[in-house]
């Protein structure tokens, strides 16, 4: 097995002093409907409500692994912001969670819960460009590590437990995997896992029209910042 593969399934098995496996759901609607056999993984009944706790558990219980910082700083108005609250609240380490001032008041008000006394929130920028460069202004000045939401190894690695589970649960390889990409982390660690053990699944990525950064990236051969919709 390779390097990442191997990482992935021990990334995996270390999420267990956090939560167990999410479940993977036959879907019998969809399947009648689509004529074929429909499996959802429902990350939306993890601890947080999504998968983005992957990574954050991952990257965080690696740098403390390693004897590094105790402070960790992200930039984020949703999922993200919400899975570094809660693993800075399990590892008892310090938090600072940097959201745009028109972050909505349910989003701040979860993130503190989640956090508990570990966590600070800090509103700056009224858009997530401002935000990100106020949350990595922070990390240069005070020395603390700063968590990615996706273009992070560690983060990558975290969100890939999502295929170690699913193929654990399934029993077998999928002939396809339909996944949302954004930033990409997600989709990063999937794939990767996925090229290693079951070479012959299809991916497919699916992410908004208004918001296709991944179709104009590759169609760039580049990275490629989307253009906002007209």
């Amino acid at each position: 097995m390779s390097g990442f593969a191997a990482a992935a399934e021990a990334a995996a098995e270390r999420l267990r002093t956090l939560f167990e496996p999410t479940p993977l759901s036959r879907n019998d609607h969809l399947s009648a409907r689509l004529g074929a056999d429909i499996w959802l993984k429902r990350e939306d009944l993890s601890p947080v409500r999504s998968y983005k706790l992957r990574g954050a558990f991952n990257a965080i219980s690696k740098v403390l692994a390693r004897g590094g910082t105790r402070r960790f700083v992200c930039a984020s108005a949703g999922n993200h912001a919400q899975g570094v609250a809660y693993v800075c609240r399990h590892f008892g380490v310090e938090g600072v969670i940097f959201m745009p001032v028109t972050t909505p008041q349910q989003k701040i008000g979860k993130t503190r819960m989640f956090g508990g006394g570990q966590v600070r929130i800090e509103l700056v920028g009224d858009f997530f460009d401002a935000t990100l460069a106020a949350a990595q202004a922070f990390c240069a000045r005070e020395g603390a590590h700063f968590l990615s939401p996706f273009d992070d190894d560690d983060v990558i690695e975290g969100q890939a437990s999502v295929a170690v589970e699913m193929l654990a649960q399934l029993g077998e390889p999928p002939d396809l995997v339909v996944l949302p990409v954004g930033g990409g982390g997600l989709s990063a660690g999937v794939r990767r896992y996925l090229s290693e053990t079951a070479p012959d699944t299809m991916l497919r990525l699916v992410e908004p029209a208004g918001g296709a950064s991944l179709a104009a990236a590759l169609a760039a051969g580049a990275r490629k910042t989307a253009s906002a919709p007209r």
